[in-house]
């Protein structure tokens, strides 16, 4: 059976590092049972980055929706532009870097969902 929600009935995080914001869409806070695949929606507001970091047992999969930024990963870093799609694997160091005027926005899976994910300078989260 198919579910629907509104967007103030899912859980909106704010980080506490910068002015980023979250929108759970499958995770434990949304009650739809998915077990395998965990999904929000980002948005960067400009001048945001995130913190490098890397996940231990899963791939990690952003589709571009609006705006433009960078993703970096060990190879180098990349810009971004809506219709993207972006695969990092499973132990690859990224991050994110809002260096444009305007609001990037993405959305995120994981798959699985990360059991650990590790931040490569735990002071910078």
């Amino acid at each position: 059976m198919a579910k629907l929600f509104q967007k103030n009935q899912l859980p909106h995080f704010h980080s506490t590092r910068d002015t980023r914001d979250r929108l759970d869409l499958i995770t434990e806070n949304v009650p739809v049972g998915a077990t395998k695949l965990r999904a929000d929606r980002i948005i960067y507001h400009p001048g945001d980055t995130a913190a490098r970091h890397y996940h231990k047992d899963c791939h990690h999969l952003f589709c571009i929706l609006d705006g433009e930024g960078l993703i970096h990963v060990n190879e180098g870093s990349y810009r971004l532009t809506p219709g993207m799609v972006v695969l990092v694997g499973p132990d690859e160091v990224h991050w994110f870097e809002n260096d444009s005027p305007k609001n990037f926005t993405f959305v995120e899976f994981w798959a699985p969902p990360p059991h650990e994910t590790v931040w490569v300078d735990p002071d910078d989260c």
